[in-house]
């Protein structure tokens, strides 16, 4: 399957991919009381890794892996929703809504998952409720062919760019949502980000609730720049041979920068096989898993000290000179709600 079609969303339609058994979608999720089974609700774009991984984790156990992608909004809302009858065992999404998942009480200790311990603290919660399992970083993207390098937001304002740039919107994509929190950080606060993305406006082609479906158009022509992730990008240059390049934006130290956007892992509260979900995660902070990670899907492992890999080498040097800024995501939580209905105001999208 396209990596075109994995991009992370809110939309409403979800999509599942089974692996290791036959079932259906929708309610069915998870309500097989075989205990040889572990369903996993995941944000999607890291199949390349979870294919052969939980192919591997099979093998090594015998329990069987079930896995439902969609959005990491729809994922975490629909944890939620089952609340009361739940039908999975582990959920993979990115912040704000693995965060949004623990305030809600839907993910639950993980203090007895073998591995946990290993993660170092800046990448896992520090109440454990959830952990990282690879890391990812918000980028934007270009087509060389069509444009010169962008440097920072006052780039994304020219005229020459009409009709030909797209960012997915924030609070229905993952990676929009990081746009805005990224332009907030950079720009001088939330009032300052929503004034330039109103300017911005003027460029912007319309909404998107999809980062990955922008991909194919910038490398297209269509368009000239959109906004994706570290992990998806380098894949789809990789392994479709996209003709797009990464930039990050320059800070106000002219330095370029990105946030930290990892998937993160937490298991369901109450799950009908919680034990086979803790040796699923288990399995998915160990050596074996976690060297995988950037050969396969171009993520950057969570564990320190692993093997030399050509792969995270490239990664390495993509990141080179980047800062990272790591966000208070409990806050952007706190006043989510709040800043997409003040973004669609000021962008007229409401």
């Amino acid at each position: 399957m396209s990596r075109f079609s994995r991009a992370r969303t809110l939309a409403v339609a979800a999509g599942c991919v089974l692996l290791g058994l036959t079932a259906g979608c929708g309610g069915t999720a998870g309500a097989t009381t075989n205990a040889t089974t572990v369903t996993v609700y995941t944000a999607d774009g890291l199949a390349d890794w979870y294919t052969p991984t939980f192919a591997a984790f099979t093998k090594k156990t015998g329990i069987k892996v079930q896995i439902v992608e969609d959005g990491s909004g729809v994922v975490e809302s629909r944890v939620e929703k089952e609340a009361h009858n739940p039908q999975a065992d582990l959920l993979i999404t990115l912040p704000p809504f693995i965060q949004k998942a623990a305030k809600a009480g839907v993910v639950t200790d993980l203090s007895t998952v073998d591995g946990v311990s290993a993660v170092p603290a800046a990448d896992r919660d520090p109440k454990g409720l959830w952990t990282s399992v690879v890391n990812n970083y918000l980028c934007f993207v270009y087509n060389p062919k069509y444009l010169a390098k962008p440097t920072g937001w006052n780039d994304l304002l020219s005229p020459k760019l009409a009709g030909k740039l797209q960012y997915s919107t924030p609070g229905q994509a993952g990676d929009g949502t990081a746009v805005l929190v990224l332009a907030s950080h950079q720009l001088g606060g939330t009032p300052a980000a929503l004034q330039y993305l109103k300017k911005l406006q003027t460029n912007n082609k319309g909404p998107s609730a999809s980062t990955g479906k922008l991909q194919p158009l910038v490398t297209k022509g269509e368009l000239y720049v959109a906004n994706g992730d570290v992990q998806m990008d380098l894949a789809l240059i990789a392994n479709e041979k996209a003709g797009l390049d990464l930039w990050f934006p320059r800070n106000s130290t002219g330095k370029p920068e990105t946030l930290a956007l990892p998937y993160a892992a937490g298991l369901v509260t109450k799950a009908p096989h919680g034990d086979a979900g803790k040796q699923l995660l288990s399995y998915l902070l160990s050596k074996d898993a976690q060297s995988t990670v950037a050969k396969t899907a171009f993520g950057v492992p969570v564990l320190t000290g692993l093997p030399a890999d050509p792969a995270l080498g490239k990664l390495q040097t993509t990141m080179d000179g980047v800062q990272i800024y790591h966000p208070d995501w409990n806050a952007v939580l706190a006043s989510l709600d709040q800043d997409v209905a003040a973004y669609n105001t000021a962008t007229g999208q409401a």
